[in-house]
């Protein structure tokens, strides 16, 4: 069985037991649990049920595994012949979920 969720404005499509890097947030702390009430597809052996926009009733049930920070990278600004060069380095921090329970 998987799902179709919104979180921050993406669309993630998951399944039971699998792990999930979203937007961190502050407010979560390992071991917090999470619930996703904006499911916009349930699939599996029935079919697909579809929602418009959201399936009534369904929800998504996610457990907080960690704080992850993802690959650093560099932006460089450069004009050439100017001496003009700048060099920043950004790395993302994310939450890291696993899904526990996919209902509705």
């Amino acid at each position: 069985m998987y799902a179709i969720i919104v979180d921050g404005g993406r669309q993630y499509k998951v399944e039971q037991g699998q792990r999930l890097d979203i937007d961190l947030r502050k407010d979560l702390a390992t071991g917090d649990t999470v619930e996703f009430s904006q499911v916009l597809a349930i699939g599996g052996d029935e079919g697909l049920k579809l929602g418009s926009p959201a399936v009534d009733g369904a929800k998504v049930t996610a457990k907080v595994v960690s704080e992850e920070k993802g690959d650093k990278i560099y932006i460089e600004k450069f004009r050439r012949r100017k001496n003009y060069h700048r060099r920043n380095g950004h790395r993302q921090r994310y939450t890291r979920i696993e899904i526990a329970e996919i209902s509705g």
